[in-house]
């Protein structure tokens, strides 16, 4: 675990990590199942200086990402946007999340984005059910602003320990993040 520790902290260090964060983050938000903290981490703890630049990427491009799952939902849901629905085990629950979104679309967008429920979940489902779009838009930005730069904020104020701890604990903070994307597909599951 030492040197996959050393391999991630160098390439969060590299001059191409920017661009892979944002890769990641603009991917997570429509087809990737990786959050895009597995790098904004390392990277933060590499350059605690730029959080604020690494967290504006990851909002920037996640909405960015939201946008194409937004279209995958409105535009082609009869192939890729039912697909990808289907592979995450929701078809059956689309009559139920109609009804739910149609009251509570705004809160949905808002919480869901925050939390580790996978939000290209809510991209596809926004664009399949129409929900307003110049509105998603800016509730995806408020609230995957908010996540990450609530991330990089606290490992920013306490870097230096969580440093120590992930160097000592690193495999542990990866099993972490896995159990914690796939508790977030289970959670969402038993949601509808």
């Amino acid at each position: 675990m030492k040197k996959l520790y050393d391999w991630t902290m160098s390439l969060a260090a590299s001059r191409h990590a920017p661009l892979a964060l944002g890769a990641i983050a603009f991917a997570e938000s429509s087809f990737f199942p990786v959050p895009p903290d597995v790098i904004l981490v390392p990277m933060t703890l590499a350059e605690p200086k730029k959080a604020w630049y690494f967290a504006g990427i990851c909002t920037i491009a996640s909405v960015a990402g939201g946008a194409l799952g937004y279209a995958f939902g409105a535009l082609f849901y009869d192939t890729i946007g039912q697909w990808l629905i289907n592979l995450y085990g929701y078809g059956e629950k689309m009559e139920a999340l109609r009804a739910f979104y149609a009251q509570w679309g705004a809160i949905f967008i808002l919480v869901k984005g925050f939390t580790p429920i996978p939000y290209k979940l809510v991209t596809i489902v926004s664009g399949l059910l129409a929900y307003n779009f110049p509105l998603f838009i800016v509730l995806s930005i408020v609230t995957r602003g908010a996540r990450f730069f609530v991330l990089a904020a606290a490992i920013n104020h306490f870097g230096d320990p969580i440093r120590a701890k992930l160097e000592s604990h690193f495999g542990l903070f990866m099993g972490s993040l896995a159990v914690i994307v796939v508790a977030g597909f289970a959670l969402a599951a038993k949601m509808f």
